[in-house]
């Protein structure tokens, strides 16, 4: 049974002020959790209205049906939701390709970006702090569980990327020179903007190699491509061409 306590608490973490302050998170449906559980995050409690997990009675709370839907984000709850504790991140690996966003606000997007780190092998991924926080509800649901294995760090990018010395920094423009011909490295970090308005003149001055992907249509009048779609675009090309 649900304290009143325990509701206050799950609703208040859909506003990222009290997941900062509780540095807790919440993951619903059966698959998501399990991938988290399986993760080296921590589980803080798990309610549920089956008995399906493996976890401790310490941590497990059966819950009926009508309890799940009144502390669940979703319009249709799964058959469980957890909290999970926030974990710091990791130190940065500059020996493999860094994703970087700035000011990435669509949670749907963050989340696409993040599996995509994930099926494309890149360990780490730099967010300015106006980008959407990956703990929002609606990240956790997009990324599938790839959240879990992909290092977020939020940094002021300015200063980031002008510490890197020595190290190519791409950042994706219209106007930057073709995916196609350029020879890519193993490491190195790739920079993409806001959905609006691109990466920032403060962030494009850190830059050091401008690229783009071609447009091929007949009639060439799309304005941009989605930055998720941008996002697989490129890290397929890095791939490709380091393997």
């Amino acid at each position: 049974m649900l304290s009143k306590n325990q509701i206050k608490l799950i609703r208040s973490l859909k506003q990222k002020k009290y997941r900062l302050q509780h540095q807790l998170f919440v993951v619903e449906g059966k698959k998501a959790i399990l991938e988290f559980l399986n993760s080296k995050l921590q589980l803080n409690q798990l309610f549920t209205t089956t008995l399906e997990f493996d976890v401790s009675d310490v941590l497990q709370t059966t819950i009926t049906p009508k309890e799940l839907n009144t502390i669940s984000f979703f319009k249709t709850p799964n058959v469980a939701l957890a909290v999970f504790k926030i974990s710091k991140p990791k130190p940065i690996d500059f020996n493999n390709l860094i994703v970087v966003l700035d000011d990435v606000r669509d949670p749907g997007n963050l989340g696409t970006i993040i599996r995509l780190c994930d099926w494309f092998g890149v360990k780490d991924l730099v967010c300015n702090t106006d980008t959407v926080d990956i703990y929002n509800p609606k990240v956790i649901q997009a990324t599938m569980g790839s959240i879990t294995r992909v290092n977020v760090s939020y940094l002021d990018l300015e200063s980031f990327l002008s510490a890197q010395k020595g190290i190519q920094k791409f950042g994706a423009f219209m106007n930057g020179e073709t995916i196609y011909n350029l020879k890519l490295p193993n490491s190195g970090i790739l920079v993409l903007g806001n959905e609006a308005n691109g990466i920032c003149k403060q962030v494009e001055f850190q830059i050091t190699d401008r690229i783009s992907i071609p447009r091929f249509g007949d009639i060439q009048e799309a304005e941009s491509l989605n930055v998720a779609n941008a996002a697989a675009i490129l890290l397929s090309e890095f791939k490709r061409r380091t393997l």
